[in-house]
């Protein structure tokens, strides 16, 4: 029977797999629920076929297993690097799982939204519904603006009300940081717990999680339902193990659906031909989506290095500042946007910036007149009015599907249908071109 302190243990451990020697209970009650028999112990790294794997991330590259001499077990060991921003794991390290009785996690959630839909969100959405009744895995195509969170409300209402258990995970922190608290506001008296690098460690069970896809290798066969949003996002797409963790965190008779402005073609027509896929063309406020504009800006790295503004980006920039407009100016590298940072009065981010969130906060708040920053802002960030541009639109950082998302930033406000994106650029590029192209024929998609 699960009572007190062993409930805790139940609620937390209930579709994760977590190292024994970590978990934030005391080790005479983990004993304890171990005798029921409620927990099971595997080791961390095991070995298949005389290689090494990681239990957490099943990492299959050999150059990820390193040796070295463990002052624990005073023997050889071997930890897996590919997942060791989360803690290191070694072949003497125990991970352990729930194998009790399941969470009794009976919910009635309330449903506090009472926006209005287009036609189009109004039949995806429905769509949506039926694939949770269904159990059918399912694509959401949806331009940057079509109000693709707000199409999933309906179908999480439909999941949770059948006690399913939800999880939308989506590559990029920044997108957990602005979805979390819209779900919390749509689902009040739902515990909407949102995971990422840093994040408040809770021990209680949630019936709705957000989270970024690497917060799922320590999940398994925990989600009945499972949205992953920015579906195309880096490192998502560049990362088999975490397309593998979405899977691994799914239970076994779960439905995925993919949510994205921008799926490849070979996915796509894999959910046409099951009849799963699900396509808005146009923004929720029914105006185009910006047409980038190209404006050569020639040796540009060169001058900014040398502490120099090219006169192009200046008067962008000062017609931005005179018109009240907050921006976003985007930046291949890290390197570049450090050199350039002393020549603008607003503050720069990446992915390492721990001071990201507060600087993003600092925009929308209007407390500063725009941002520096990398690809890491690309998606997932909706500030009314920003103007937006790209510097060094040539680089290879932006393939077309980064330019698009960059581009989706503008004119996102129903009140401001519009803006300006700028590619800055020392040649055109395929994927530039690439760009422009689908976001001018998605424009003239008539439904």
């Amino acid at each position: 029977m699960i009572t007190g302190d062993s409930k805790a243990l139940q609620h937390f451990l209930s579709g994760r797999i977590w190292p024994l020697e970590q978990l934030p209970f005391e080790q005479k009650m983990i004993e304890q629920v171990q005798r029921q028999g409620y927990l099971e112990l595997f080791l961390a790294v095991e070995w298949l076929n005389n290689k090494p794997q990681c239990q957490r991330c099943f990492c299959p590259s050999s150059d990820a297993y390193i040796r070295y001499h463990c002052a624990k077990c005073d023997k050889i060991c071997v930890y897996c690097r590919h997942c060791l921003n989360m803690g290191r794991l070694s072949s003497c390290d125990w991970l352990v799982r729930w194998i009790g009785p399941a969470v009794d996690a009976v919910v009635e959630p309330r449903f506090a939204w009472d926006g209005q839909f287009t036609e189009a969100q109004a039949r995806v959405s429905r769509e949506l519904i039926d694939s949770v009744k269904k159990r059918q895995s399912r694509l959401i195509h949806a331009v940057c603006g079509a109000g693709k969170t707000e199409i999933l409300f309906a179908a999480i209402y439909e999941a949770l009300t059948q006690n399913l258990r939800v999880c939308v995970a989506t590559p990029r922190t920044d997108v957990v940081l602005e979805l979390a608290p819209r779900f919390q506001q749509v689902f009040p008296n739902i515990d909407v717990q949102a995971l990422y690098g840093g994040a408040e460690q809770k021990l209680s069970y949630s019936s709705f999680i957000v989270a970024t896809t690497h917060q799922l290798l320590r999940f398994e066969d925990a989600f009945d339902v499972m949205f992953v949003d920015e579906a195309d996002a880096f490192p998502y797409t560049f990362d088999a193990t975490l397309q593998q963790a979405v899977q691994k965190a799914r239970k076994k008779l779960g439905v995925t659906i993919l949510v994205t402005a921008t799926p490849d073609t070979a996915t796509k027509l894999q959910y046409e031909k099951e009849a799963a896929y699900s396509f808005i063309p146009r923004r929720f406020h029914g105006y185009d989506l910006p047409v980038p504009r190209f404006e050569s800006l020639w040796f540009y790295d060169k001058q900014l290095r040398m502490g120099r503004m090219p006169k192009k980006l200046a008067r962008w920039l000062m017609g931005c500042e005179e018109r009240g407009q907050p921006y976003l100016i985007f930046f291949s590298t890290i390197d570049l946007m450090e050199h350039a940072a002393a020549l603008f009065s607003v503050p720069a981010v990446h992915a390492e910036d721990k001071e990201r969130k507060e600087k993003v906060l600092a925009l929308r708040s209007g407390e500063v007149a725009g941002l520096l920053t990398t690809t890491i802002l690309e998606r997932g960030i909706t500030i009314p009015r920003v103007q937006v541009a790209v510097i060094g639109a040539e680089s290879a950082i932006f393939t077309a599907s980064a330019l698009i998302q960059i581009s989706g930033r503008v004119g996102r406000a129903q009140h401001e249908p519009t803006g300006d994106i700028v590619f800055f650029h020392h040649g055109v590029t395929r994927d530039m071109d690439v760009a422009r192209r689908e976001i001018k024929r998605l424009n003239a998609v008539v439904m």
